[in-house]
């Protein structure tokens, strides 16, 4: 088999399973469609962060929108649906901590979800930030190669320097966690 084709296939297997890990239904942990968080936040040192994945595509409006385009700035990526209990818990969350903490850059990877129910459900919560649709996962398997996707909810930090600082996999996401995180990957750079 070819490297390329190995990529490939790799990629494929990711994205299976990222998208059976939501998929949940009488899994273990499951409730409603969606694999639950198990309350897991991660930190990574500096010297064993890895790259973060560059994140293109289309947002909800179908423009184009590049991570590549905001380099230098911590980011805050939270993988979503407009269907999903935890994600609608968190979502205030993330909104406030967003006006807020202007300095970072927040992203939504939305999933298993259509532009127009995540636009109301966004208008509703007052998120103003943007989100780009990761049809079949694709954008979220990129993380495979540093911190994965667990459940859906799932939140990155992104250091400055583009790399993975943190992960946030919880139903329980405060202002002060994720504000605290963010400061983290500021702070800690090698």
């Amino acid at each position: 088999m070819t490297k390329h084709r190995r990529a490939r296939v790799l990629l494929l297997v990711a994205a299976a399973l990222v998208l059976s890990a939501c998929s949940g239904v009488g899994t273990r942990g499951s409730t409603g469609g969606y694999v639950s968080a198990d309350g897991q936040i991660t930190t990574v040192n500096p010297g064993d962060r890895k790259k973060a994945p560059v994140l293109e595509g289309k947002d909800l409006d179908g423009k184009d929108f590049s991570t590549a385009d905001h380099a230098g700035k911590v980011m805050v990526v939270n993988v979503w649906g407009s269907w999903c209990p935890p994600c609608r818990k968190e979502a205030p969350v993330l909104k406030a901590v967003s006006d807020e903490r202007k300095d970072a850059l927040f992203v939504g990877l939305l999933v298993r979800d259509k532009p127009a129910p995540a636009k109301a459900f966004n208008r509703s919560k007052g998120i103003t930030y943007p989100s780009i649709v990761d049809d079949g996962g694709k954008l979220t398997a990129k993380f495979n190669a540093s911190l994965s996707s667990l459940a859906i909810p799932t939140t990155w930090v992104i250091d400055s320097k583009g790399r993975v600082a943190a992960r946030i996999v919880t139903d329980e996401l405060t202002e002060r966690t994720l504000s605290g995180l963010i400061d983290y990957a500021e702070k800690s750079r090698p």
